[in-house]
């Protein structure tokens, strides 16, 4: 066994170098080719010179010098930024470069001296690749630790400023509430006793109402932006009561019917298949009535407007609101559900008015009150927005 130990000792050097060429060339190492020298040698000599000692002992299970060089070049090797198979590629080139050059001393031996040689050899690389294996996994598992920890933290951090965000948002727009319902009536107070004087206030009285149109938009602005803020916080609760749907629409439609008229724009209603009654929010049920109508005139310039509600199977019914408007864009029907989206090739003076929150509000309350929703249109031709309700909406479910 000493002139094994001698001749693996004198090829160190060369079992080293070998290695180096294969790992070098295999191309399932990738990260190898990133290394210097050094680097790549690593602790490798330690590990032979820890086949050398143990090939002197006189127990085959007496390793333990072999432990530390293969704990640091499992830590050496995560730090390179090497996986699992690349590490084990590498015991493995390190196995076969060691017997091929150690290969006519072996065969020269005794059988139980060649034997027990190869078996201290094998049992050696074994527990180095299993020493740094276990290293390589500590490291990797600490730090994936580490960035779990971090990412919880973060996601703490960013959940407080959204919540800061949120409130800091309603406070400020009920803060720009005030005053913008102080000069809306102010404006209003003016406007009425402008109205009866002479010709001569005719501009005074246009820029009276240039303020109280900019202020009842921004107001809307406002009121928009609540809405949605209060939806993305959870803290919109619903009313459920029993409602007569063919009511709620005709008066929802003569909130409507005056900007349709002065459009020459006919509404047509659609409602005899409609259930009698359902159970749902009136307010939010009216809201989105409210914006998709609004939305169907303000991009409409000639023709018609068609509100249908008919019931469904399964205990569903249907709102369908259709225009003969300017129509969308099959690849901008995605965005416009998107906050302050405005994807109309052309608009009138009102669609001018628009805040860019109306259909993101409907989108938003459509989910609260457990529908879904869907748009089909074509440039030039009109677009119809249809929503499946459930006749009765269930508090329990999301």
């Amino acid at each position: 066994m000493e002139t094994i130990r001698q001749s693996f000792a004198s090829k160190i050097d060369e079992i080293l170098k070998q290695w180096k060429i294969k790992v070098r060339l295999d191309t399932k190492i990738e990260n190898s080719k990133k290394l210097s020298e050094p680097a790549l040698t690593n602790l490798i000599p330690e590990v032979l010179e820890a086949m050398t000692t143990a090939l002197n002992e006189s127990e085959e299970d007496d390793f333990e010098i072999v432990a530390q060089a293969s704990l640091e070049h499992g830590i050496n090797r995560f730090e390179h930024g090497y996986d699992a198979a690349e590490i084990a590629r590498e015991y493995r080139l390190l196995r076969q470069v060691v017997f091929s050059i150690l290969k006519d001393e072996l065969l020269e031996l005794p059988k139980m001296e060649s034997y027990r040689a190869f078996r201290i050899i094998d049992a050696v690389i074994d527990q180095a690749s299993a020493y740094c294996f276990h290293q390589f996994v500590e490291e990797r598992t600490r730090k994936l630790e580490n960035l779990q920890q971090q990412i919880t933290q973060n996601n703490e951090e960013l959940t407080r400023l959204l919540s800061l965000s949120q409130e800091s948002f309603s406070q400020l727009a009920h803060e720009l509430k005030t005053p913008l319902n102080s000069i809306m009536a102010y404006s209003q107070m003016i406007l009425r006793q402008q109205q009866s004087r002479t010709e001569e206030d005719s501009i005074t009285i246009e820029r009276i109402e240039r303020v109280l149109r900019a202020s009842r938009q921004l107001l809307q602005l406002v009121n928009n932006s609540l809405e949605i803020s209060q939806v993305d916080a959870g803290k919109t609760q619903l009313k459920l009561i029993k409602i007569d749907l063919i009511s709620v629409i005709a008066a929802t439609l003569e909130t409507i019917e005056p900007l349709a008229e002065a459009k020459e724009l006919s509404i047509i209603i659609s409602n005899d298949l409609a259930p009698e009654q359902v159970i749902t929010d009136l307010s939010r049920l009216q809201q989105i009535l409210i914006n998709l109508l609004s939305n169907a005139v303000r991009y409409t310039e000639t023709g018609s407007i068609t509100v249908i509600c008919e019931s469904l199977p399964d205990d569903k019914w249907l709102l369908g609101i259709r225009d003969t408007g300017i129509g969308i864009a099959p690849e901008n029907i995605k965005r416009i559900f998107q906050p302050f989206s405005r994807v109309a090739h052309r608009v009138s003076q009102q669609a001018e008015g628009s805040t860019g929150l109306g259909l993101t509000i409907v989108s938003q309350l459509v989910e609260l009150l457990q529908g879904e929703i869907q748009v089909v249109s074509k440039l030039g031709e009109g677009s119809e927005f249809i929503i499946i309700f459930p006749r009765e909406i269930k508090p329990d479910q999301p």
